[in-house]
Formats: C-alpha cells, sequence, structure tokens
C-alpha cells in the first residue's frame, strides 16, 4: 500500500479528529527515510511514513476500534492507545515514529486524519476520546 506524494506545494489539508483545528501534512525525504511532514502553525513534525502502513497493518489485524490517546512527548501515553502504541518498543520500529527530538508526540492527533483520508480508517469525530479502526 503505497503512500501517495504530496508535496510541500500540495499539502493534505487535514483537521484533528475533533475537527477544531487545521493543519497540513506532506511526504518528503531525510533522515535517511520517507517522512511525512505536519505543519502546525508554524511548529513543524515529522514522523516515519511508514508509520501508515504499520498502524492499519495493527488495526486490522486487532479488527477492534482503538483510542486515539494523543500527548506531547514529555507526558506519558495513555496504555493501549494509538499514541503509546507510536512510541513503544515493540512497534515495528522499535520505539518513536515520531522523529524530531522534542516534537515527536501527538501521533495518535495527527496521524490518524491522514489514514482517514487515505480510506485506510474509520475515525471517530467527537470533541474528545475518539477512536479509529481499520477499513
Amino acid at each position: 500500500m503505497p503512500i501517495p506524494n504530496r508535496t510541500k506545494t500540495d499539502p493534505w489539508q487535514l483537521k484533528t479528529p475533533p475537527g477544531t483545528s487545521g493543519y497540513t501534512m506532506h511526504v518528503d525525504e531525510k533522515y535517511e527515510k520517507r517522512i511525512l511532514v505536519c505543519t502546525v502553525g508554524k511548529t513543524v513534525l515529522h514522523y516515519d511514513a511508514r508509520c501508515i502502513v504499520d498502524l492499519h497493518t495493527l488495526l486490522k489485524t486487532s479488527g477492534e476500534w482503538m483510542e486515539l490517546g494523543g500527548s506531547d512527548e514529555q507526558k506519558p501515553a495513555r496504555p493501549g492507545t494509538v499514541e503509546a502504541w507510536g512510541r513503544s518498543p515493540v512497534n515495528p520500529v522499535g520505539g518513536w515514529y515520531g522523529l524530531k527530538k522534542g516534537l515527536r508526540g501527538r501521533f495518535g492527533v495527527y496521524v490518524p486524519p491522514l489514514m482517514e483520508e487515505l480510506g485506510l480508517c474509520e475515525l471517530e469525530h467527537n470533541p474528545k476520546n475518539n477512536r479509529m479502526r481499520a477499513r
């Protein structure tokens, strides 16, 4: 399942799961790998692009809804959430999918809407405690 190339000049225009904040995401090359560049206002986060395939595989395997649980890098992630899995030493990359030290968190906030845009998951859009599952 290849992730389409979207550039800085033609990024995905996304909203957080509650629909309260907009951000963009595009694909680039850095750290000798393909990355997702997430721009939220003036803040730029980087995620290993393989997270899309890896998270989709996890969700497909479980077949269940999974809470997002997004939180900043400096705060602990709630166990059993997408955020916790995105940092876990047992995920396929053995740790953080976030690549910029100090800005590695919020995986559970910014990656799921892209997966929904790509048609890979169902995503809830409640004010809080949203979940996702594979399509």
